[in-house]
């Protein structure tokens, strides 16, 4: 069981390589069959124990040669430079799945399934998101940067709009769909165009998937 009593609450935007209909997400293989990418989160609500993380950014690289189950992965988190100490050790430690139950959250099995476990950056964290919309924008200086937009048709060009809703999953419960392209430079390199993207409402503790 979880020792410290944590929360986090916000809007999360992710992209990896896979393909819009991300077969990860059906407990299928990746669609080429590694599997690498990226997620950022505003936290609008949160604490660790008595640490407030409210107003607090933070982001995940990840990368694995295969499927995710198979391990050998590599992840690194990007902390706000603006956390004092208290938070960014707590915001780390939530990141690489501490202080929470076997495979209760997604942060716990990527920190599980990953050999490879880099220090944390701590950067500056321009993100902007809007789930209804599907449009992201991301910026860590020296280290990312992504944009996420609506599928469009390939007939017409008119905005698609597709969710996956996952009620008992350890990520979240449900989550909009979109195009996303991403690069990043730092211990994990990502050079991703026009694959899926991923918006959704995250809220997370100890236990796992605090449901609405």
């Amino acid at each position: 069981m979880p020792k410290v009593d944590w929360y986090v609450e916000g809007v999360e935007y992710g992209n990896c390589n896979c393909n819009h209909s991300c077969p990860c997400q059906f407990e299928d293989r990746p669609s080429s069959g590694s599997c690498e990418g990226f997620e950022v989160l505003r936290i609008d609500k949160g604490h660790f124990g008595e640490t407030d993380l409210s107003g607090l950014k933070a982001a995940v690289l990840y990368s694995w040669p295969g499927a995710i189950f198979e391990g050998n992965g590599h992840i690194q988190a990007i902390i706000d430079e603006r956390a004092d100490a208290a938070q960014r050790k707590a915001l780390a430690t939530v990141l690489y799945g501490g202080e929470t139950d076997e495979a209760a959250t997604h942060w716990w099995v990527f920190h599980a399934m990953s050999s490879t476990v880099h220090e944390p950056l701590f950067k500056p964290i321009d993100y902007e998101v809007d789930i209804e919309a599907r449009t992201a924008r991301v910026a860590i200086p020296g280290v990312l940067e992504s944009r996420g937009e609506p599928i469009r048709s390939p007939v017409d060009g008119a905005e698609h709009r597709v969710r996956i809703d996952i009620p008992n999953g350890i990520e979240f419960e449900l989550a909009e769909i979109g195009n996303a392209s991403t690069k990043a430079s730092a211990a994990i390199q990502l050079d991703l165009k026009n694959t899926y993207g991923q918006w959704n409402v995250l809220r997370h503790s100890g236990s796992g998937v605090v449901h609405s």
